[in-house]
């Protein structure tokens, strides 16, 4: 019996890839999470064979989870399915030991092909993800000031980026207004800007924010 662990905040996107993976896969038991706490509780709980995660889910993040699991299960295999293009955190997911990093657009073909992979203890790495990597490393010695930053500045980075409030950040995290307002001190300091106009000229040149 294979066993895999969906977690996803979204209801909808759970229940909808529980059909894709119950119709491609035979003989299989899938679990539900709604969040970064319940998957890793369940993850420590429970045997699984895969864990499927979203990277933007309130209280932890899906690169957080995926630390934790590979901290306390190195040879257990994580996709990361995102809403997010694979700029934004395709790479710090592979770095971080993620099996595949797949957007929520990509075909019900493609998970499961990316599942299957991920089940031999291989990487599933998409045509436009190998270019991605490719250009990191080309770019080793030059790194931008973006990659200075922990997951959960990144993070934060981007959705100050998108035009939102320390308010409206803290409340779709989880987090208070105190930490979130230190978070955005935090990446002034590293990447040496000096307001939020700045952080976003600088995530749109970079393309990590639409």
């Amino acid at each position: 019996m294979l066993r895999i662990l969906i977690a996803d905040d979204h209801e909808v996107v759970r229940k909808g890839l529980v059909k894709v993976l119950s119709d491609a896969l035979q003989a299989i038991k899938i679990d539900e999470a709604k969040n970064g706490m319940e998957a890793m509780s369940k993850v420590l709980k429970s045997e699984y064979d895969l864990v499927v995660l979203d990277v933007k889910m309130p209280d932890k993040s899906g690169l957080d989870v995926l630390k934790e699991i590979k901290h306390h299960q190195p040879k257990l295999p994580v996709l990361i399915l995102s809403m997010h293009p694979e700029e934004q955190f395709a790479v710090r997911a592979i770095r971080a030991g993620a099996s595949g990093y797949l957007t929520k657009e990509c075909a019900g073909d493609e998970l499961i092909l990316a599942i299957r992979k991920a089940l031999k203890g291989e990487r599933y790495i998409s045509s436009s993800l190998a270019e991605i990597l490719a250009e990191d490393l080309d770019s080793e010695s030059e790194k931008p000031l973006h990659e200075v930053l922990s997951d959960r500045e990144y993070q934060v980075m981007l959705m100050i980026a998108s035009g939102k409030t320390v308010g409206a950040i803290a409340k779709e995290l989880c987090l208070s207004v105190k930490t979130i307002s230190s978070y955005r001190t935090n990446i002034l300091l590293k990447t040496r800007m000096k307001n939020n106009s700045e952080i976003t000229h600088y995530a749109i040149k970079n393309k990590l924010v639409e």
